[in-house]
């Protein structure tokens, strides 16, 4: 383990996990509506990559400026669930007046925690991986997948946009790190990973729609082709984790009385779990 690396990736992951909070709250609407382009108090979110690219927080409304302010589509329609992480920064009491409370600087997720979770989990995979090829692309997939686990959890969907561009990404960047001396994977490998899990989880969903969403299907190929680069062995192990973590989650809320047999769960958080145990054990067999 390089300790250097580990810290400079801990570090990335921190500040890569800052720009979560933005992105989830954009991304966090129901099936057929736009994508979140203001602030819960209306202003519009401007910025780097139009907006997409920033902290969860509104200066505008942080100041206390109403001025040009207008609702978001899917700010005020749709609700998040009492569960969801994705806070709309609103104030906890009303005026005096009988005013509406007035919407407070930050929205989406807490973003000291998903600066942590990033950090913890940028810092795991260099501690495991070390400085072979491959790490950048974990990396830079972990932001992603907060910002899929964090719209799962609030709104029980993964977009499109993100789970149909990361498999073609993530393939292409493997592709590239197998070109690379000491890259400890295989291209081949990765490839028939992801088309033999997305064709299992096709499989799943077909058999048996209520239990799974077509979303989780398509999540299935991007974790199927890293998994798939350390061999099927971690495959199997990375996906059989995913359902078990799963399990006993939805096992430990029925026995707290906190759900029932037939609750829905968000599964995109445990299988990207499940997918992180994974490339951690890939990275330990190979170090």
């Amino acid at each position: 383990m390089s300790l250097p690396l580990t810290v400079l990736a801990a570090l990335y992951g921190a500040a890569a996990g800052l720009l979560v909070p933005r992105a989830a709250y954009r991304l966090a609407v129901e099936a057929g509506e736009p994508w979140r382009a203001g602030c819960p108090g209306g202003h519009p979110l401007t910025g780097p990559a139009r907006g997409w690219a920033g902290l969860g927080r509104c200066a505008l409304c942080a100041a206390g400026d109403r001025s040009g302010a207008v609702p978001p589509a899917g700010a005020l329609s749709a609700p998040a669930p009492p569960s969801a992480p994705l806070s709309t920064g609103t104030s906890p009491e009303p005026g005096t007046d009988g005013a509406p409370a007035r919407p407070g600087p930050c929205f989406g997720p807490r973003s000291a925690g998903a600066a942590l979770l990033s950090a913890l989990a940028c810092g795991g995979l260099a501690a495991v991986t070390g400085a072979r090829p491959e790490l950048a692309v974990w990396l830079l997939l972990v932001p992603f997948a907060l910002v899929l686990g964090h719209v799962d959890v609030a709104v029980h969907r993964l977009p499109d946009v993100l789970t149909l561009t990361l498999p073609a990404a993530t393939a292409a960047l493997l592709g590239g790190a197998a070109l690379l001396p000491g890259s400890g994977g295989s291209w081949t490998g990765a490839l028939l990973g992801g088309a033999a899990l997305g064709g299992a989880y096709l499989v799943l969903f077909l058999i048996h729609p209520a239990g799974m969403g077509f979303g989780d299907v398509k999540l299935a190929l991007t974790a199927g082709v890293a998994l798939g680069w350390y061999g099927w062995g971690v495959l199997l192990v990375g996906a059989f984790a995913g359902f078990l973590f799963g399990a006993v989650y939805g096992a430990a809320l029925v026995v707290l009385r906190r759900a029932g047999r037939k609750t829905a769960l968000p599964f995109g958080p445990f299988m990207m779990c499940g997918t992180f145990l994974g490339l951690l054990l890939g990275g330990l067999a190979r170090s």
